[in-house]
């Protein structure tokens, strides 16, 4: 992650640290600092990455609420930068309205301080992550309905990306698709009706970034040491050890956006041969056989399975004798069929993981299932919906990448548009059962 204009970062539960706070790496940012000549005032930090942080900010010619993300001001932090605002530019132009839930790029600056130049883009403020949502559904799926909802904002921004501007945005994850508004109505400065800082508050020293750190680790760890006697006392039958209830999202708008183009590229003007995060990556982008539009699409249908589930497609791990790579290819065949052998030999990197015949080298014994399946015996979805669910994902999932639909021909398969207003869920405690009253008889075909 680049750093994201939201209210909470890929790297919520961590900070930082303050290594990083040297020449050629961040800016140090105090409450009420002032940027591009007064016109931006930061009002606290909403996340960081590996090159930047992100700041809620007040634009005073505006009177709005905006996200500054701050760039490390070494070299090559400031030539990544450049090419994110080149993107992210030609997104803002060919969205004159703002309705193609792509994050939108309002300023972008260049801030000398302490530590280098930096480059710094000014984005419009959103909400929270995606993975922040299903936190807080506490790792279980989410109603249907509500992943529909999701869905269909996303492969917007997707169809706008692939087939206007020809952008591949290369790591679509739960952490890069931002909610428009905050799940928390006070974490959103807007409907909080927070008055802006306009002036750096007194009493905070030239320190205070850092000490602001420092004291944030040790809340964290103090919180750590809770939690770690609340599970023992869970665990022994204490306080604490009754089952968990279920959140409701009602109320929370599930509108949302795609952010974060630091790895973003156009089709025909590719530079990373090794794009997406690990679990949302393409059999393609593993076999290096190259890749285009559709590779994203793999990265949604991860999503979507997310979503619904609460837990990740695949989560591979390397082993005595075997690779990661090797792991991921063999739970992609478990859960999708044989990859075909034209595809399986057909990369740079297929000698490394299959035999002539297209067999995997090292992980020889697999056991083979199906989506469908595993929806039904593992998350308990009843037969209805997984099969509905599988025929949306499994196209998605081609292992031939010129075989998956486009984002405007997903945007028009059967499953978007079911309804189901009238549905009902019974869960037991453990919630072992699951009962779906509603629409739920429609036959419907698998569209590509």
């Amino acid at each position: 992650m680049s750093g994201s204009p939201s209210s909470s970062s890929a790297s919520e539960d961590e900070d930082e640290g303050i290594d990083s706070y040297r020449k050629g790496g961040y800016h140090a940012v105090r409450i009420g600092d002032s940027f591009s000549g007064g016109r931006y005032i930061a009002q606290r930090k909403l996340g960081w990455g590996e090159f930047s942080t992100v700041w809620l900010a007040y634009d005073t010619r505006s009177s709005e609420f905006v996200a500054l993300k701050i760039q490390k001001s070494a070299p090559q932090f400031a030539q990544a930068a450049l090419h994110e605002i080149e993107v992210l530019s030609a997104i803002a132009d060919g969205d004159p309205s703002n309705s193609k839930y792509v994050v939108r790029l309002i300023d972008h600056f260049k801030h000398t301080g302490p530590n280098g130049q930096h480059s710094c883009m000014v984005l419009e403020f959103l909400g929270d992550s995606l993975l922040r949502l299903v936190k807080y559904n506490r790792y279980k799926g989410l109603e249907l309905d509500k992943v529909r909802e999701i869905c269909k904002c996303i492969l917007i921004g997707l169809d706008y990306l692939h087939r206007e501007l020809g952008i591949i945005h290369t790591d679509l994850k739960l952490e890069n698709v931002l909610l428009l508004s905050t799940i928390n109505a006070t974490q959103d400065p807007i409907r909080s009706g927070t008055p802006p800082i306009l002036e750096r508050p007194e009493g905070i020293p030239n320190g205070g970034a850092t000490m602001n750190i420092i004291e944030k680790k040790l809340k964290q760890r103090a919180r750590r040491a809770a939690a770690r006697i609340s599970g023992r006392r869970a665990s022994m039958g204490g306080v604490g050890g009754g089952a968990k209830t279920n959140r409701s999202l009602d109320g929370i708008d599930l509108k949302c956006k795609v952010v974060d183009f630091g790895s973003a590229c156009w089709a025909d003007k590719q530079f990373a041969q090794e794009i997406q995060t690990r679990q949302y990556r393409s059999p393609e982008v593993i076999l290096q056989s190259g890749y285009s539009f559709s590779a994203d699409m793999w990265s949604f249908a991860c999503i979507a399975f997310e979503l619904a589930t609460g837990e990740m497609m695949f989560t591979p791990k390397g082993g005595q004798g075997f690779s990661e790579d090797e792991d991921h290819l063999a739970m992609m065949m478990e859960l999708l069929g044989k990859i075909p052998r034209k595809i399986a030999n057909g990369g740079a990197r297929s000698k490394d993981y299959f035999d002539r015949y297209g067999d995997l080298k090292r992980i020889r014994r697999l056991k083979y299932g199906s989506l469908e399946k595993l929806l039904i015996d593992k998350f308990r979805f009843s037969e209805t919906d997984a099969l509905e669910f599988a025929k949306f994902l499994c196209p998605l999932l081609d292992f031939e990448p010129e075989n998956r639909p486009t984002a405007q021909q997903c945007s028009q398969h059967p499953w978007l548009n079911i309804t189901s207003q009238n549905q009902t869920e019974v869960k037991s405690e453990s919630g072992m059962e699951k009962v779906n009253v509603g629409m739920r008889n429609l036959q419907i075909k698998a569209g590509k």
